[in-house]
């Protein structure tokens, strides 16, 4: 369909080019330039007209597979930039050309020349228009959003403006809450093919998978619909990479912001790549209550432990703790009394002893 539009269009240039330029006729052979002296002056520039055509015809179909390719690469290219990129784009370049437009008059002295400064006067004045809407996007997009110019906005803030969800962050669930709790700043972005892969586990005929698939998809349904957060769907995609997790890395460096995950290897391909993440199970660790040795806490011994004696109780985080001679307290609640801290990669573990037993002692 490209093609065949090329076709055309080159066939019209062609005939116009040979409707209106008199200067094919001295190309001619004198056989046939005595020949069209008798016509009339109609019928000569049709003639040239339909000679034009034929000639652009061939000149395109020496290279119309190269212009074609060219042309779907740029327009496939394009169509993988944000909205707001091609926006504040689209509107610098018109800014630049408009501005270059009103030099006009003051070349009109020029004389010749001036049609060649018109020319690169909009070129360049094109080009920095273009150069200047991308790099202030992100205040004219708060610009049009809420009518007010705030460039009050550092470069460093902006760089991590944008949070990418990954599949598992989605389908954990906690993220909802964190948008809600006001810590995530910026705009959430869910790529197009983080929603695909999500439909697809939704899709499965396992039951564990459908149900965390479905899980997923209502996440992202209160997101946007129920927090007060600004939500961005992605529906662009990296056709040369298979892998999700590589596409959201690609999309990371694009859009410089950061991963929102709880993968671990995920985590680890986003440093290699110099990318930033947020790890929510890093979050999770980080908000525990902090309980030193020597501290006293209320705790209620659930099961026994894996050693002799030993009880095991939990905090409302889920942090274990290790109460030793707490097999007689199972099912009470008792004061405990902190000995040590044991972090691990797995977690917190609170080593403990009951404070009456302390005190027996």
């Amino acid at each position: 369909m490209l093609k065949r539009a090329f076709q055309i269009m080159a066939g019209l240039c062609g005939a116009w080019a040979g409707y209106t330029n008199e200067a094919m006729f001295s190309f001619l052979p004198q056989s046939f330039q005595h020949a069209m002296v008798s016509m009339n002056e109609l019928s000569v520039h049709l003639i040239f007209a339909a000679v034009g055509a034929c000639l652009f015809l061939l000149i395109f179909s020496i290279f119309a597979n190269m212009i074609s390719d060219r042309v779907l690469s740029g327009i496939s290219s394009l169509s993988r930039q944000p909205m707001d990129q091609l926006a504040a784009g689209s509107v610098g370049l018109i800014a630049g050309l408009l501005i270059s437009l009103l030099l006009y008059p003051a070349t009109t002295w020029l004389g010749e020349m001036s049609d060649w400064v018109r020319l690169a006067s909009a070129c360049l004045f094109g080009y920095a228009g273009l150069r200047i809407g991308l790099e202030k996007k992100e205040e004219l997009g708060s610009f049009w959003k809420s009518g007010k110019w705030n460039a009050v906005q550092t470069e460093e803030k902006w760089a991590h403006e944008h949070k990418i969800l990954d599949t598992s962050v989605i389908i954990d669930g906690r993220i909802a809450d964190i948008c809600k709790t006001g810590f995530i700043e910026g705009t959430i972005v869910i790529p197009q093919f983080v929603l695909e892969e999500l439909q697809h586990i939704a899709d499965s005929s396992d039951l564990l998978k459908r149900n965390r698939g479905r899980r997923g998809l209502d996440i992202l349904n209160k997101i946007q619909k129920e927090l007060d957060v600004q939500v961005l769907i992605y529906e662009g995609d990296f056709e040369e990479i298979s892998e999700v997790d590589s596409k959201l890395v690609k999309l990371a460096k694009l859009l410089q912001g950061k991963v929102v995950t709880n993968d671990f290897n995920l985590n680890k391909v986003c440093e290699l790549q110099g990318v930033s993440v947020l790890n929510i199970n890093d979050l999770a660790n980080a908000v525990k209550p902090v309980v030193l040795p020597g501290e006293e806490i209320m705790v209620q011994v659930i099961k026994d432990g894996k050693e002799y004696g030993q009880g095991v109780a939990y905090l409302d985080d889920g942090t274990m703790i290790v109460v030793e001679g707490g097999r007689d307290y199972i099912g009470s609640i008792t004061e405990v009394l902190v000995t040590s801290v044991l972090q691990t990669s797995a977690g917190r573990m609170i080593f403990a002893k009951p404070k009456l037993l302390e005190k027996a002692q």
